[in-house]
């Protein structure tokens, strides 16, 4: 069995070696660890450092592409050097290293497909009361999108089995953390969450570059969750809601025009009414071509499983 750990990185001479001491070079339930460091187009040493450091697989973008894609190069990486199981972590030392076993041990027992480590979010000094909130509102989210039960969705502390690892497939360029966990639960893999510790905090976040653009990302982040992955409820219930005030609108226009017998003075309700029911029509037609487009999306999805099956010489069950 190979665990290889995957480690993301963007110009990070300043903790590389940090992080990298933190890391175990062996693991109960494992015949080899590998390290692997995916250099985002750092404009610094960092891939120099992390060879001179003992990393065993070093890959380099050759311009920054973003967290999200710097973690499916890695994925790709670790499957195509035959991994087992991958676990990814960060290069600022946010995570306890130690904690490694805690996120393999329900893999390797088959008890999950995917191990995400759920930090102490309340007891975490560093992290601003908005940035608390917003992770408990993403991780809400995940769950809804998702239907599991994720305590920490923007963890990226996380462990995956090779099955599950080629399952993945990331369209948000912010970051993956979201994402990944509601096509996991859309896929039916098995998803667990254990508690993890957290290390002092050595640099500022990249995500949060500032509080009103961690807002702003966020919410777009979730908005996009809903649409991509939950389109019907997404547009069903807003058309629902559309054509309930319309109705209630022409409604109220018939009255008046065949009881009150003043319809003359309420033609803004036959209007406002007529705008609502076309407006909620067009939102159930969104609703029937989203579902159409979810349902090519699982279909490509497993067609792009059994390539990587055939393309790692992986026989198909």
């Amino acid at each position: 069995m190979k665990l290889i750990i995957q480690m993301p990185c963007l110009n990070e001479t300043g903790t590389l070696a940090i992080a990298l001491d933190a890391l175990p070079r062996s693991v109960p339930g494992f015949d080899e660890v590998e390290w692997l460091v995916v250099d985002d187009g750092s404009t610094d040493n960092t891939a120099e450092l992390a060879k001179q450091l003992g990393v065993d697989h070093v890959v380099r973008h050759p311009v920054n592409r973003g967290l999200a894609a710097a973690f499916m190069t890695g994925l790709d990486a670790c499957l195509r050097l035959g991994a087992d199981v991958i676990v990814n972590t960060d290069a600022d030392n946010q995570y306890c290293g130690e904690d490694i076993p805690k996120l393999t041990g329900p893999v390797l027992a088959q008890e999950a497909d995917i191990v995400i480590g759920a930090r102490p979010i309340d007891q975490t000094e560093h992290f601003s009361w908005i940035k608390k909130k917003l992770q408990r509102l993403g991780s809400w989210a995940v769950r809804v999108a998702s239907k599991t039960d994720v305590a920490d969705a923007p963890s990226g502390f996380r462990a995956m089995s090779r099955e599950a690892a080629m399952r993945l497939n990331v369209f948000n360029a912010y970051t993956y953390t979201l994402e990944t966990i509601i096509q996991a639960g859309q896929s039916n893999l098995r998803i667990a969450s254990v508690p993890i510790r957290t290390n002092a905090e050595l640099r500022p976040s990249r995500l949060v570059k500032s509080i009103p653009s961690y807002v702003r990302r966020s919410l777009i982040t979730i908005l996009r969750i809903f649409v991509i992955y939950r389109p019907v409820a997404f547009f069903f219930w807003p058309a629902v809601l559309f054509g309930a005030v319309g109705g209630v609108a022409v409604l109220r226009f018939l009255y008046f025009y065949f009881v009150a017998a003043s319809g003359g003075g309420h033609v803004q309700s036959l209007i406002i009414g007529a705008m609502c029911i076309v407006l909620s029509a067009l939102l159930f037609m969104i609703a029937l071509l989203a579902d159409m487009i979810s349902a090519n999306r699982k279909l490509l999805e497993r067609i792009a499983l059994r390539l990587q099956k055939i393309e790692h010489n992986i026989p198909a069950k």
